[in-house]
């Protein structure tokens, strides 16, 4: 929660220049501690569906503990379900006309599994505008993660991701480049975050397209990067919503594509993720694999009992941060009605007044 400027003193002044959140008490008195209303659209396939859903509902849910978080989730009907995926989505879910009639505070849009050279193309495209559009509208804030950055980037910044000349997969360290933006001030200067994609918007990108890049990594390029007026649109290229077992998963998933027949390859292992033992016991493991499969013999359990409580979490403390933040700011941009900003005491062009 923020301080309240309840007097002149510099101080306020100061704190307030260097990115933290300091209210003015004409703003302060108007406010009681209410619910904040999120959307989710999740775009992600049916087996990573629910999944998705923790990871982001605990994210939000551990970022502040006096808001009181109502999440709405959503999704595209274009996109290919399954008969579970479809059934739960009929249970759970709400539709995209239900949230433009309830409103919202925030919005965070996933990442989707791609199937076409070029976004464009995708059964996504057309309805994910039409959710950026309304919500750049209507919405105080929305926070794109991975392939949604890259959609917006594209359509909305003229702005094609390029393809990586191999798959960018595993966590990587990053570092803050604006240490005063009120998203990243406070939070550790260097932090880690996982990734996993084949493509990528690059800083340059960011930049050309006139947006603000406040955390990059050497290895991963850049990571967070924010809208013209700082915080309209919040972009991730990375995931720190990650459970610490999550590319443990997909590394599982490699390795049965792989026995499937449906990759060529051993997967490689994710960069700086296993440590030396666990890369011992999965090296051990391929042994054992590969010995079966040509002798025709049942494929080995994967250790997954083994690995699991030798992984380490590096990133989820400062992604908890960043989100704290952001939750944080639109808490203090909307008001009770939610949708409508304080007119008299915020700038819609410029919300944080940087």
């Amino acid at each position: 929660m923020p301080l309240v400027a309840n007097s002149n003193l510099p101080a306020f002044e100061r704190l307030r220049e260097e990115g933290e959140t300091v209210i003015p008490s004409s703003v302060a008195v108007h406010q009681d501690i209410r619910e904040l209303h999120i959307g989710l659209l999740n775009m992600m396939p049916d087996a990573a569906l629910e999944a998705t859903e923790r990871q982001f509902f605990r994210l939000i849910g551990e970022s502040n503990q006096i808001a009181q978080f109502y999440i709405h989730p959503f999704t595209i009907d274009a996109l290919p379900r399954g008969e579970k995926g479809q059934a739960h989505i009929a249970q759970y879910y709400e539709s995209f006309a239900q949230i433009k009639a309830e409103g919202l505070d925030a919005l965070i849009i996933t990442g989707a599994n791609v199937t076409q050279p070029d976004l464009a193309q995708e059964p996504f495209w057309q309805p994910l505008i039409e959710v950026i559009d309304w919500a750049y509208a209507n919405v105080t804030s929305t926070l794109c993660s991975c392939l949604a950055t890259h959609a917006v980037m594209q359509f909305r910044y003229g702005q094609k991701r390029q393809r990586l000349p191999a798959k960018r997969w595993g966590v990587y360290p990053h570092r803050v480049v604006d240490k005063w933006h009120p998203l990243v001030n406070g939070v550790n200067t260097r932090f880690d975050v996982p990734h996993s994609r084949f493509n990528e918007i690059s800083r340059e990108q960011f930049e050309t397209a006139g947006l603000h890049v406040l955390a990059e990594s050497e290895e991963a390029n850049g990571h967070l990067a924010v809208s013209e007026d700082g915080f309209r649109l919040v972009f991730f290229q990375g995931h720190p919503e990650y459970d610490t077992i999550s590319l443990l998963k997909e590394y599982k998933r490699e390795v049965g594509c792989f026995v499937r027949k449906e990759r060529d390859d051993y997967p490689p292992f994710p960069d700086n993720y296993f440590t030396q033992q666990i890369q011992a016991v999965l090296t051990e493991y391929r042994y054992r694999l590969q010995k079966a499969l040509e002798k025709g013999d049942t494929v080995p359990e994967f250790p997954e009992g083994l690995i699991t409580a030798s992984l380490d979490n590096t990133w989820h403390d400062t992604g908890e941060a960043i989100i704290n933040h952001w939750m944080g700011h639109v808490y203090q941009i909307t008001n009770i009605d939610r949708r409508k900003p304080f007119k008299d005491e915020i700038d819609p062009a410029n919300p944080l007044g940087l």
